[in-house]
């Protein structure tokens, strides 16, 4: 983490707070319509470009 840039670490810490899950309270409030998070991204699977 050291060799990368200052703007990489914080497009890389961006990308990492929007892979979270959706709240409780949210599935609590629209009785489990809203379960998945549209732009959750796994690691492995999908590459970024920042």
């Amino acid at each position: 983490m050291t060799q990368k840039t200052k703007g990489k670490k914080k497009r890389l810490a961006k990308a990492h707070n929007q892979n979270q899950r959706v709240p409780a309270w949210v599935i609590v409030k629209t009785k489990r319509k809203v379960m998945t998070h549209p732009q959750r991204r796994h690691w492995r699977r999908s590459t970024l470009e920042v």
